[in-house]
């Protein structure tokens, strides 16, 4: 059932109640004192619905959720959360956020009004029309938008391999370009007010130290330590992708950062503890960094923030993007060659700005 919350509910059945969705859907439940609420399809009075409202009386509810049609886009996607070798090799936390994309899509209505739902839709009717009706309903969130069709690449991916499906629609439907260069990145002037604010000796500015002259994720500061530092070098794997495309680093310590460490209270296990002396999770760090930042007059600044701004110094500092790939650990030169080239614009203009004006023109 979708549309408007109707206003005559007393023409529910008793124990029946209206709830609607973030997509302004209509869902009728039933309710009972002490139990589960259970979920009734279809239009009220309709046969099919009271069957389902007799069923939840009686207690012995088929629950429509927990029923799984083969052939189905829920049925594929459980075969891909069970079976498929590349989504159980993600690291967690893209594990969670991935199979919540995916599920967030199974109670979606079809059209609107219409009262069937994506759950159900045969493989057959996940056409490249279905992925992007998907994708355009988050078009007020590109990110989030974007976000749906690349998940639901790699279940058709996963499913064509399987030979559950003959052809992957999503990859012909295209990412909406938003425009957006994604997180700020911090100039030389917020680096000096936060460094104002959280000076030596202060876990903030240890961290920033860490972010700033490694060029490193959140994910790696956290687990950095005194194991890792090894004649001068830090030696580790990064975190992303350790389980899939396990990528070393052998850094250069700098003296900036040396001496930053030397001055500041460290863990035995990694530089940065929290309050209570244990190595933070990257959720807690970015928790706490964010308060950092909000302390130094900075609300737009993050923690990954930082990891632009050393590629972008580093590259208008003149370092290649084979060299950039070295220090951050990309193994696609694309990411590179975004800074090289933006850096390379600004020192070709300086170069050759004087062509622009006419010889005879003086100054």
């Amino acid at each position: 059932m979708s549309g408007k919350k109707s206003d005559l509910r007393r023409r529910l059945p008793a124990g029946c109640v209206e709830d609607t969705d973030r997509h302004g859907n209509v869902r009728v439940y039933f309710r009972r004192k002490g139990a589960r609420k259970v979920r009734l399809r279809g239009v009220p009075w309709t046969p099919e619905f009271m069957a389902a409202y007799a069923e939840a009386i009686a207690g012995t509810p088929k629950i429509a959720t927990n029923v799984i049609s083969a052939g189905t886009w829920r049925w594929l996607c459980v075969k891909y959360f069970a079976e498929c070798a590349d989504y159980m090799r993600l690291d967690p936390r893209t594990r969670h956020v991935r199979r919540l994309v995916l599920e967030a899509t199974f109670d979606e209505p079809i059209s609107p009004g219409s009262p069937k739902e994506f759950r159900d839709i045969p493989l057959s009717k996940m056409t490249a029309n279905a992925v992007e009706v998907l994708r355009d309903r988050k078009l007020a969130y590109p990110e989030a938008a974007n976000a749906r069709v690349k998940a639901i690449r790699q279940v058709f991916k996963f499913a064509v391999r399987k030979k559950h499906a003959a052809l992957n629609p999503a990859r012909d439907v295209p990412y909406i370009r938003t425009g957006s260069t994604g997180y700020h990145t911090w100039t030389v002037e917020e680096v000096r007010q936060f460094e104002e604010r959280h000076p030596i000796g202060s876990k903030a500015r240890l961290a920033l130290a860490l972010l700033a002259f490694t060029g490193q994720r959140r994910s790696d500061v956290v687990r950095l330590g005194k194991q890792h530092r090894k004649a001068q070098r830090l030696s580790f794997t990064q975190h992303k992708n350790r389980n899939r495309k396990p990528k070393k680093l052998i850094l250069p310590l700098l003296p900036a950062l040396q001496a930053v460490i030397e001055k500041s209270p460290c863990g035995d296990l990694t530089f940065l503890v929290t309050q209570f002396g244990k190595p933070f999770t990257e959720a807690g760090f970015g928790n706490t960094f964010r308060k950092w930042c909000d302390e130094a007059g900075l609300p737009h600044c993050t923690a990954h923030g930082l990891r632009k701004a050393g590629a972008t110094i580093a590259a208008n500092n003149g370092a290649t993007s084979r060299q950039l790939m070295a220090i951050f650990g990309w193994d696609s030169i694309r990411m590179a060659e975004e800074y090289t080239r933006r850096a390379d614009q600004e020192r070709l203009a300086d170069d050759a700005m004087h062509l622009i004006q006419p010889r005879d023109v003086k100054a």
